[in-house]
């Protein structure tokens, strides 16, 4: 169950409507990290968590949260197109090329499809995807990618910031600006707690024992000349478990096995040169290419 109150988290008045400004304005909304984004992803992550308690109760929190931002960015924009006239949102804007390079891409769907609304879309009109959220199951994967989420939404929303000299948008983006640094912090906390409490180790390491020791803690560098052994992640103890790392540079391949396809169905028609490698008789393959012989044989046999 959710409660709602008719107020706002944080005022959303942008001193004058600017229609430019909010097609740009969607991508904080309904972009790859925008507030539906995060919203979502924290709202999935909360009904499937198996953790009741603190840390489901922390998921929630926030995506409950998210909901009250994606409200205050749904109200803004349809602040920031009022008075738009529909002519140069619509249809003037597509017929006439010279004034839809004045307007800058203004977005004409703002007044065809959302009636001077916002949209659930990104800046150049895209619709919102669910392939963008992440909600694996396992919390400290998924508190990564919260961080990740918030970081790039943040990143956005200060460009954004910086593109409008409005005191009233200003003023909501600095609260914004605000929470995605704290809510950065509470999945950062959050993967320390998943520590502290047992329930996991700085990295993902499910199904450890099944590691290949030899490869866990090398720097596999295949490139003459690379300097990236220089830095931290390529020396000294590593950060999960007592070992040292291991730099390996103008790295070798770890196989002969040169990636030769064995033979395609003939049926599929694929071009394929059945005297290289695998498929040619007496090679990996060669069962395959003589069946499928015998079966166009049997074919052409038939059509007689």
């Amino acid at each position: 169950m959710f409660r709602h109150v008719k107020e706002l988290q944080f005022e959303a008045k942008p001193e004058k409507p600017d229609a430019l400004y909010a097609a740009k304005f969607q991508e904080i909304l309904g972009g790859q990290y925008g507030e539906m984004t995060v919203m979502m992803q924290y709202l999935w992550q909360g009904f499937s968590c198996r953790m009741p308690g603190k840390y489901k109760d922390m998921i929630m929190d926030i995506g409950t949260e998210e909901i009250a931002h994606v409200e205050m960015l749904t109200t803004m924009l349809a602040r920031l197109l009022e008075g738009a006239p529909a002519e140069t949102t619509a249809s003037a804007a597509a017929a006439n090329p010279v004034l839809a390079a004045v307007l800058g891409g203004q977005n004409p769907q703002h007044a065809i499809v959302a009636g001077g609304g916002a949209m659930p879309t990104n800046s150049m009109g895209v619709p919102w995807n669910a392939s963008y959220i992440v909600a694996s199951g396992n919390l400290l994967a998924d508190f990564r990618a919260n961080v990740t989420a918030e970081a790039q939404g943040r990143l956005q929303t200060s460009r954004l910031y910086g593109m409008t000299d409005d005191p009233g948008v200003k003023a909501m983006l600095k609260f914004n600006l605000a929470r995605d640094t704290w809510h950065q912090q509470q999945w950062l906390l959050g993967i320390e707690q998943l520590v502290a409490d047992g329930y996991s180790d700085v990295v993902e390491t499910s199904n450890a024992e099944e590691e290949d020791q030899r490869w866990n803690k090398a720097f596999y560098s295949p490139n003459p000349g690379s300097t990236a052994g220089e830095g931290r992640w390529a020396q000294g103890p590593t950060l999960v478990g007592d070992g040292q790392i291991e730099f390996v540079p103008d790295a070798p391949p770890l196989t002969d096995d040169t990636g030769v396809l064995p033979a395609p169905d003939p049926l599929l028609h694929a071009t394929y040169d059945g005297s290289q490698g695998p498929g040619a008789p007496g090679t990996p393959g060669g069962g395959l290419k003589k069946a499928g012989q015998g079966l166009v044989d049997k074919v052409k046999d038939a059509l007689g």
